[in-house]
């Protein structure tokens, strides 16, 4: 198979995305490294992809990527975008317009009309917009999705999700502006923790049960007092296939790492699933004895089994979990280029929609926590 041509705008050197996109687009040997505009100084930008070994390929600046690769007849198959938040939706647009694929980082746009604008926009240039809730690209997540999927929990009754650090728990470092932007509505937006962290949590939620969050109502607080927006949350919400759901965030969690975890009730089992102990799923059906499900166990799921790469027993992380998402989107790309249908269990990486409706749900949840946990519509108007 011919590798596809993949660029990169932001994620320069000495930042922590670069590394994980790099190290994800590179791993199955699916993509190239060929183009990039990767720091906003435009001379830092050039020197590190000539390092890089992108050559007369590293650009300056968005701008000049755009216009170089459009005019090359071996241009990018895919742009991944890396940038501050809110030059996501001008840089996404621009590059869909041109004909790219696209892969953003989320936020995929700062507000939910320019969400809905990003849909119309992919739907009218037939081109992929896919965002990056990577943490769907776990081996396990999918797994957990296609038991649920098959009946193996019966109809889902309760979803409780969660996402909480402590990294953000000490008042004398609150005032360190690599913390304060984060809390910041200039610069974060209408919300702070949820947006962050939260987010990953209900779209995982909506990811592993096939359902969407139609309504929600949330508490959100700023446990130190001179942060602007919220630094924890609690979110009830309900999904259109009837679930009910349960979420907690949080950046003061003392003692709390990186707790991305979400457990999934149904009339006949349950599912447990933790991003710190990813290689483990538990199922419990009921009346029976719990069940360790270990990555990489034979024949699990044709959506677990093309997602994992090493042997049961070694660790697999959040950068083959990055993996998992190209290499979807690999698939999509190729099946299109030769004309063939591509393969359900790759049909998995999150959409421009999914970007959308997390836009939305986190309009509402700042908006019902300003008006003590009212409940609102979660759905942006495309959708409603």
């Amino acid at each position: 198979m011919t590798k596809l041509k993949w660029g990169m705008i932001g994620g320069g050197e000495g930042s922590q995305i670069g590394p994980a996109h790099r190290l994800g687009a590179g791993l199955d040997g699916l993509f190239e490294f060929t183009a990039g505009a990767l720091d906003h100084r435009a001379a830092e930008g050039v020197e590190y992809g000539q390092r890089l070994g992108l050559g007369d390929r590293a650009y300056g600046s968005w701008q000049d990527m755009l216009a170089g690769e459009s005019a090359r007849e071996d241009r990018i198959d895919l742009v991944t975008v890396a940038t501050p938040n809110s030059t996501h939706f001008e840089i996404t647009k621009a590059f869909l317009e041109a004909g790219f694929h696209v892969l953003c980082e989320k936020p995929m746009t700062m507000t939910v009309e320019e969400g809905e604008e990003i849909v119309r926009v992919a739907e009218k240039s037939g081109k992929i917009c896919a965002v990056n809730y990577g943490y769907s690209g776990y081996s396990l997540v999918r797994h957990m999705k296609a038991m649920i999927a098959r009946g193996d929990i019966g109809k889902v009754r309760l979803v409780n999700a969660e996402f909480a650090h402590g990294h953000h728990a000490d008042a004398a470092d609150a005032d360190n502006p690599r913390v304060r932007w984060r809390y910041d509505p200039a610069q974060a937006g209408v919300s702070a923790q949820f947006a962050d962290c939260g987010i990953h949590a209900m779209h995982m939620a909506s990811f592993v049960t096939g359902q969407e969050v139609t309504k929600l109502s949330a508490d959100t607080v700023s446990c130190l007092e001179m942060r602007v927006l919220e630094d924890d949350a609690m979110v009830n919400f309900r999904m259109d296939g009837g679930t009910v759901g349960r979420l907690w965030t949080s950046s003061i969690a003392i003692g709390r790492q990186h707790g991305l975890g979400i457990q999934v009730f149904g009339e006949t089992g349950g599912l447990r699933w933790s991003q710190e102990q990813p290689n483990q799923l538990y199922y419990m059906p009921l009346g029976g004895r719990l069940q360790v499900i270990e990555r990489g166990e034979a024949n699990l799921s044709p959506e677990a089994d093309r997602t994992t790469r090493v042997t049961i027993g070694h660790a697999e992380g959040m950068p083959l979990a990055f993996a998992n998402i190209y290499k979807d989107l690999a698939e999509a790309i190729s099946a299109r280029k030769e004309g063939r249908e591509m393969d359900p269990a790759a049909n998995l990486y999150p959409r421009a929609e999914d970007g959308l409706r997390s836009m939305a749900a986190v309009v509402a949840v700042a908006e019902s926590g300003k008006q003590d946990g009212a409940w609102l519509d979660a759905r942006p108007p495309m959708f409603q």
